[in-house]
């Protein structure tokens, strides 16, 4: 479906076995993007990207698991952009800490991720950080507010070709990109600001093009 312009409009889909897949969905919408929930293999054919969701990391890949979604989502990121956000992230990763045994996880960025890295769900928090990545082009980034909720931490970043997008002000990595792929500690999907979600579409043109 193209949009006023003629442009193609990107269809997105949102994991949604578990967890905040329907504030990606408002934002996705708000930003004049088609969403789409996904919860079995065939759910992923006509996207263009791809989106998994905070909530609780080892549900949702127990459930990917029960759905047979685990091959079809690596197969899908080895080709489109996908984004894990909190849990999505850990779920991401080919390397995670603080799991439990037997969790699965897609493997296909090279980060390795601390589960529940701040405390518990009591010690939440919200902090505004500086993300060049978000700016413009030709200005300056106005400071994102991030929202931290049981969140992990990328512990280290294994590829040369890992871009880290923004960190606290200790060092500890919260974004990351590789390539089509993105990783998030926070949850951007709950405030109004929508420059993370504008940016993930920014990697279906940039993948695109690359093809």
């Amino acid at each position: 479906m193209p949009d006023a312009a003629g442009k193609p409009v990107p269809v997105v889909g949102v994991l949604a076995l578990q967890g905040d897949f329907a504030e990606h969905i408002a934002a996705l919408r708000r930003i004049g993007t088609q969403a789409r929930e996904v919860r079995l293999p065939a759910d992923l054919e006509g996207l263009d990207a791809l989106i998994i969701p905070g909530g609780e990391s080892t549900t949702i890949g127990k459930l990917a698991k029960e759905y047979a979604l685990i091959e079809p989502l690596r197969a899908f990121g080895a080709a489109k952009p996908i984004w894990g956000t909190c849990a999505g992230a850990i779920f991401l990763s080919k390397d995670a800490t603080r799991t439990k045994e037997g969790q699965p996880l897609l493997g296909l960025m090279d980060l390795t991720v601390q589960r529940n890295a701040f405390g518990r769900q009591v010690d939440s928090f919200e902090i505004a950080l500086d993300i060049p990545a978000l700016a413009a082009p030709g200005e300056e980034a106005e400071p994102f507010d991030a929202v931290f909720i049981r969140a992990p931490l990328i512990e280290s970043v294994n590829a040369e070709d890992v871009e880290v997008l923004a960190r606290l002000e200790d060092g500890t990595i919260v974004a990351a990109r590789q390539g089509h792929l993105l990783a998030t500690s926070f949850h951007p999907e709950l405030n109004q600001d929508d420059r993370f979600h504008q940016y993930f579409l920014s990697l279906i043109e940039s993948k695109a093009t690359v093809h």
